[in-house]
């Protein structure tokens, strides 16, 4: 009720590392919505009728989830990946029988663990004085006390030898969609830069890159070919994603293998090379465009240890990278024959 009076929204979210509550307010208004903000960070609530609507909640989009074969093609891919027991390789959303028996407790419970004041990062973007954002925001969390915190660091998945092809058959469905990719590399790694290049080149550049200038523009046989590499924690994963008519799987295959074995065997050309920096180099301002993406890229470059300069220096880290790192890059990581591998849709 005290958002809605002040016309406010707040974002609560989770990804695979990180947990956040956001919201945007009017400058005059900071001083109570962090008040507010640090309330429900602190001590939630968890009032068991809203337990019981969200648990009704997740468990519908669980279900249309489990009709979708793009989200059905990542799910079974990072399982193959990472494995049932992994962070990584679970389903993110979950599933029916685990939400089901999530009771109160348990958020009571994980939020003790692990919403803790030695892993909170703030970042408080727009017209407002650093030293007055400081003053304002400091009361509200330095008497938090939380527990040590036990959080051990995962090892890397193991990186497979062999090609791993699982088809998941959804009688019905009209398109099939692919899942095709490897273990890849964690942010803090120094090579990660060059990652981000091969990748670019790969499945991003432009419309999609090699892939989509292969399987879409050339062949006309995709309706989205792309590829991408998040900056994670632990090794995240490229994943090659496609969604295609179900005759055209195969053939779809075959040019993504052509596609990842050229780029390892033989690396970017200089023209892909040089386009893909200044690319990159030029998109950001674009990460930078507005409050919301300034304090996203503040807290990533906290929680990666990058520095609060990091977008000063980012150009200059682009610029470092070599033709050849990008090619080790991909030399490392794009093999058709170590590819896991996922088609879900009809069955043939």
């Amino acid at each position: 009720d005290a958002l809605d009076d002040r016309g406010v929204s707040l974002r609560v979210s989770a990804a695979r590392d990180t947990f956040s509550v956001s919201c945007d307010c009017l400058s005059e208004d900071v001083d109570a919505l962090l008040a507010l903000i640090a309330d429900i960070i602190r001590e939630p609530l968890f009032p068991q009728p809203e337990v019981d609507k969200r648990r009704i909640e997740a468990i519908t989009s669980v279900r249309q989830d489990d009709g979708s074969p793009a989200v059905r093609s990542i799910d079974a891919l990072v399982e193959m990946l990472y494995g049932p027991a992994h962070p990584y390789g679970r389903r993110f959303k979950g599933t029916v029988a685990s939400l089901k028996s999530i009771q109160r407790q348990d958020l009571v419970d994980f939020h003790r663990l692990h919403l803790q004041p030695a892993s909170l990062r703030l970042a408080i973007v727009g017209d407002m004085d650093p030293d007055a954002a400081i003053d304002a925001a400091a009361p509200l969390f330095e008497g938090w006390r939380g527990t040590a915190l036990d959080d051990p660091m995962l090892p890397a998945p193991p990186r497979p030898t062999t090609r791993q092809i699982v088809r998941e058959s959804m009688p019905g469905k009209t398109q099939s969609d692919i899942g095709y990719g490897f273990p890849a590399i964690r942010r803090e790694d120094d090579r990660y830069y060059a990652y981000w290049m091969m990748n670019n080149v790969l499945g991003q550049f432009g419309l999609g890159g090699r892939l989509a200038d292969n399987i879409r523009e050339r062949q006309g046989m995709a309706y989205y070919a792309y590829s991408t590499l998040e900056a994670r924690v632990l090794e995240a994963p490229l994943i090659i994603r496609a969604g295609v008519d179900p005759a055209n799987v195969e053939r779809a295959l075959e040019a993504i293998d052509t596609e990842v074995a050229e780029l390892g065997r033989r690396g970017p050309t200089v023209a892909e090379f040089e386009d893909t920096r200044e690319s990159l180099i030029g998109s950001v301002p674009r990460m930078l465009e507005n409050n919301e993406a300034i304090g996203e890229f503040l807290l990533a470059a906290e929680q990666f240890g990058l520095g609060l300069d990091h977008d000063r220096r980012l150009p200059g880290l682009l610029r470092e990278v070599t033709l050849e790192d990008v090619h080790e890059a991909a030399a490392e990581l794009l093999d058709p024959s170590r590819a896991s591998i996922v088609v879900a849709g009809p069955s043939e």
